[in-house]
């Protein structure tokens, strides 16, 4: 039977125009100036102080109701079961989207932005880069083609680390990844101690995983996840953005003899564009279509980019 009516919305979200979300920050303080933006921005995203303050305000006010209300929620569980004096539970952010769309600025911003509120949380920013396994074990599995690609993470080290932040544990160690390297360091770590709020961002933390064929429980990242974002964009901008990115990665960080990818700072352009197309035809566009863009639909908030790197709407999943 159709259920469908003739004007009547099914969408799971409620869509904004930028215009729209910007007049939800109502009166919240920008606490970040022109020069910590240009700090905290990627390479090439072009992110500037008036999109932060109609963007990321809004969305930070929003996650201030979300963390008070589920803080709520664990209290009145605690109290329900007579667990005077527990931990909280930390509220876990995760934010998500293909290579080259932004992640990174979004998640250093909204990071940057929590710190600052006037309750002085703790706030911790992890990314999933620091779970591939070693090249030396991707080489070992015939999956160095593979890197970025779910079956590259140790998922179980992962949802481990996500469970272990859960329960309140102290002082995890997270395996740090070196873009100079293109590795997982051997001797570096950061400790994540009982934060308030914890951001994980990474291009696989939304997707469900593989089910295991004897029916056992399982669980996956995003079980772990009270509040995700899904930076959405159309894929040749996607394209553009990765090429462009590598070529300012070819003038900069390339020229530096410690560089994994030094090999490629004396390309000509034509060879520099063709490698670079390549690679995001071969790697990352499969890695999109088939892992990353079909986890959108589970986000809680979708900020969706213009072919100038800024956002143009925004979705936000009705409750």
């Amino acid at each position: 039977m159709n259920i469908a009516r003739k004007g009547v919305d099914l969408s799971p979200y409620d869509q904004f125009t930028i215009e729209q979300w910007a007049l939800l920050r109502a009166d919240e303080p920008m606490t970040l100036t022109g020069d910590d933006i240009k700090r905290l921005r990627a390479l090439n995203d072009p992110i500037s102080i008036d999109e932060a303050e109609k963007v990321y305000l809004p969305l930070t006010r929003l996650l201030s109701f979300y963390v008070e209300a589920v803080q709520g929620l664990h209290q009145a569980a605690a109290n329900f079961l007579g667990k005077k004096g527990a931990n909280h539970t930390p509220f876990i952010i995760g934010v998500s989207g293909s290579v080259a769309v932004g992640k990174s600025t979004t998640a250093r911003i909204i990071h940057a932005l929590m710190q600052r509120w006037p309750s002085s949380p703790k706030v911790d920013l992890v990314t999933t880069d620091g779970f591939l396994f070693s090249n030396k074990e991707l080489e070992a599995r015939g999956l160095m083609e593979r890197k970025g690609f779910p079956e590259s993470y140790d998922r179980h080290r992962f949802i481990e680390f996500l469970s272990e932040v859960k329960s309140g544990r102290r002082n995890l160690s997270v395996p740090l990844y070196s873009h100079l390297i293109y590795d997982v360091l051997d001797d570096g770590e950061v400790i994540i101690d009982q934060p308030d709020i914890l951001i994980v961002e990474g291009l696989n933390i939304l997707q469900p995983g593989e089910l295991p064929d004897d029916g056992s429980p399982i669980t996956f990242a995003s079980d772990y996840l009270d509040f995700s974002i899904y930076i959405d964009a159309d894929e040749g901008d996607l394209r553009q953005w990765f090429v462009d990115r590598f070529f300012r990665l070819r003038d900069t960080a390339f020229a530096d003899p410690d560089s994994f990818f030094h090999q490629f700072s004396k390309l000509s352009e034509a060879e520099a564009k063709d490698m670079a197309t390549g690679v995001w035809k071969t790697i990352n566009l499969p890695n999109l279509v088939q892992n990353i863009l079909p986890t959108r639909g589970r986000a809680d908030l979708i900020l969706t980019k213009r072919q100038d790197h800024t956002i143009g709407n925004v979705a936000l999943r009705k409750l």
